[in-house]
């Protein structure tokens, strides 16, 4: 495939699955912060029961939000998200990780991109199982190299607690 020969390639996804909790969740959530916050104002630590209460709130409110419908494009410039654009020289290495068919795990096929951000350099992408080979085929006619990524064990662990 030619580079100026490019198809364009776009899909959109939900930028994160949206898990409904129930309201012994939240109570939950509650009794914990509130424990938390006693401990620190027990023990003197006055700014760190104000973050656990802000935090707190923020995780309560995060949770009530709906997920938004992002959109991707895979162009001859680079690939774009929503409204960046990340070019293929700033592209280190990607990964497709087609969607498994085991019952009790994800099924949703991702594209993993490593770039040269320094905060959170991964970037989990959401695709169709239809995309894939092409969003391959694309990725290696720009020479971005093909490396092997996973899901950080950390986003396993938070969907287990209900995240």
């Amino acid at each position: 495939m030619e580079e100026n020969q490019i198809q364009k390639l776009e899909w959109s996804a939900l930028e994160y699955e949206e898990k409904e909790q129930t309201i012994d969740w939240f109570w939950a959530l509650g009794i914990i912060i509130i424990a938390s916050a006693v401990t620190s104002i027990i023990f003197e630590n006055y700014f760190f029961a104000i973050l656990i209460v802000l935090g707190g709130i923020l995780l309560a409110v995060f949770t009530i939000k709906k997920p938004e419908m992002v959109s991707y494009e895979l162009n001859d410039k680079g690939l774009k998200i929503k409204n960046r654009l990340f070019p293929y020289e700033n592209i280190k290495s990607f990964w497709v990780q087609i969607g498994s068919q085991k019952e009790n795990e994800n099924n949703n096929s991702l594209l993993f991109i490593k770039s040269e951000r320094l905060f959170m350099p991964v970037i989990t992408i959401p695709i169709e199982d239809k995309l894939a080979y092409n969003i391959r085929e694309i990725m290696l006619s720009y020479n971005i190299s093909e490396e092997e990524m996973k899901e950080h064990p950390g986003i396993k662990i938070l969907e287990t607690l209900g995240f």
